[in-house]
């Protein structure tokens, strides 16, 4: 087998790059890498969330923000996710806070409790959901009667589970 080698002649044109500044600490930017989010440029280790503090490069491909805030996927969906509001209380719900769900709202665990009653309702316990309103098997009844009265729609039997 017989061949030649070409030698091939390119043209690398250098372009004089302006450095960027890092939103998060002002210092320029000489990494090979850099991130734009918010308009704006970050190093890898600047950009972090700003409930948990990770380093959003290292634990995913994208970010959200809201409220002026940088947040990795997993903070978002617990402030603003499913409304990030107790339904019960109205107050937030904290990033890291254990909370109690049903299909179309979130409580604080707390405030999952019987709306007639007010006992607090646990794992394993069997409850009744209209329109965000929960009450306990023993209440159902009760709540049930509200139905004909036209007070609440939608119900929705469920198990509390963890």
């Amino acid at each position: 087998m017989t061949g030649h080698f070409q030698k091939s002649t390119s043209h690398i044109r250098v372009r004089a790059i302006s450095l960027k500044r890092c939103v998060g600490c002002g210092h320029e930017i000489s990494d090979q890498i850099l991130l734009f989010v918010l308009d704006g440029y970050w190093h890898i280790s600047c950009l972090k969330c700003s409930c948990c503090r990770a380093q959003l490069a290292e634990i995913g491909t994208s970010c959200f923000s809201k409220s002026g805030m940088v947040l990795c996927r997993k903070d978002y969906i617990r402030l603003f996710g499913n409304s990030g509001v107790c339904r019960a209380c109205s107050n937030s719900i904290p990033a890291g806070e254990m909370v109690m769900k049903t299909p179309d709202h979130v409580y604080h665990v707390k405030c999952f409790a019987c709306s007639i009653c007010h006992r607090q309702l646990m794992p394993g316990d069997w409850f009744h959901c209209e329109n965000g309103r929960l009450f306990c098997d023993h209440d159902r009844p009760i709540a049930s009667e509200s139905l004909t009265n036209g007070t609440f729609s939608s119900p929705q039997d469920n198990n509390v589970t963890v």
